[in-house]
């Protein structure tokens, strides 16, 4: 008797508490990020600052080997030869592996300017000297 109250209870508990799953609020409400400057964008001074701060963690040419399934990131060309690959996980497409793995996508202002990269023919060109970037 007492475990046929119990096991019911705790099935219910259970439940609703799975049931309590959050979303992140960047998730749930994405912002419309006005700041985000995609003039000029650039391999050097817009697209590797991206990959430094989120992708190097496990795709540098030191970590790839042990975290990042041997996909390496930091050379030019490396990244044309991953590019595909690389869009889709940014941007979670279906059929890739979501990156970065086990964190938030990126921003909305990061996979922009790396598509403007994209589209502009992914040149392996350098950041613009003098004056703001």
């Amino acid at each position: 008797m007492k475990y046929t109250i119990i096991l019911p209870a705790m099935l219910l508990t259970a439940v609703l508490l799975y049931g309590c799953y959050y979303d992140s609020e960047e998730a749930l409400y994405p912002r419309l990020d006005s700041g985000c400057d995609t003039t000029n964008v650039t391999f050097a001074g817009s697209v590797v600052p991206i990959l430094a701060a989120s992708c190097y963690g496990c795709h540098s040419n030191a970590n790839a080997p042990v975290f990042g399934e041997n996909i390496r990131l930091e050379a030019y060309a490396d990244v044309i030869a991953n590019l595909d690959r690389l869009h889709g996980a940014i941007t979670w497409q279906d059929g890739y592996t979501r990156m970065p793995k086990d964190a938030a996508q990126l921003d909305a202002c990061a996979i922009r300017t790396i598509e403007i990269w994209i589209a502009q023919g992914a040149p392996q060109n350098a950041a613009p000297t003098g004056g703001v970037r």
